[in-house]
């Protein structure tokens, strides 16, 4: 049963995991991208990584995927947060066909 679940989130992880790198080609600018890497290897990279816990079950294996597991979930979030607001920040516009700015006008003395 372990093994059909986690072939399952292996799968689930890797289109995830395709359809990030389709997001990095395809939005026009550094916060989509941003965005879609972000969702990529939370979602995917996880997904892969719980699977293969449940394929390798508590050894070493399983806890190194936990681990990492845990590890991206911590990181990933607040880098891409880190990363989008120092671009802004720094002056890198957004696309033009962008719909909101929220920094726009309300925090343009925040650095």
């Amino acid at each position: 049963m372990n093994e059909h679940a986690g072939a399952v989130l292996i799968i689930i992880g890797m289109i995830f995991d395709f359809f990030g790198c389709v997001g990095l080609i395809r939005f026009p600018d550094v916060y989509g991208r941003l965005q879609a890497s972000a969702k990529c290897i939370t979602l995917g990279t996880c997904g892969i990584l719980f699977g293969t816990f449940l394929f390798k079950g508590f050894t070493a294996t399983g806890f190194k995927a936990l681990l990492c597991l845990l590890f991206i979930i911590l990181t990933a979030p607040v880098s891409a947060h880190v990363l989008a607001r120092s671009a802004y920040f720094s002056g890198v516009k957004p696309w033009d066909g962008s719909v909101v700015d929220e920094y726009g006008e309300k925090n343009k003395n925040i650095v």
